[in-house]
């Protein structure tokens, strides 16, 4: 089940899912740093910039494994299995 925020994600393309994740892992430093030195008024916000950077790697990841060959994807079936043990 797919919310607003993660349809906006999937309808981005590559380059922009990483500009974006760039942008905002600069912005959690920033808000990180602000709330060390001054504290923020709503420090909820280092958490929403956690959770946005995860959607952004997760999107990333999954492109890439749709992407893979199907040896590469038998690998990692392999690895998943073993560590499941």
């Amino acid at each position: 089940m797919a919310n607003k925020k993660h349809q906006e994600i999937i309808s981005m393309s590559a380059t922009d899912i990483s500009n974006s994740l760039v942008q905002t892992k600069m912005e959690l430093q920033k808000a990180k740093f602000t709330h060390a030195v001054k504290g923020l008024d709503k420090p909820s916000v280092i958490k929403d910039l956690r959770k946005k950077i995860a959607r952004l790697e997760t999107e990333t990841r999954s492109r890439e494994v749709k992407n893979m060959s199907e040896s590469q994807l038998s690998k990692r079936s392999k690895i998943r299995a073993r560590r499941a043990n």
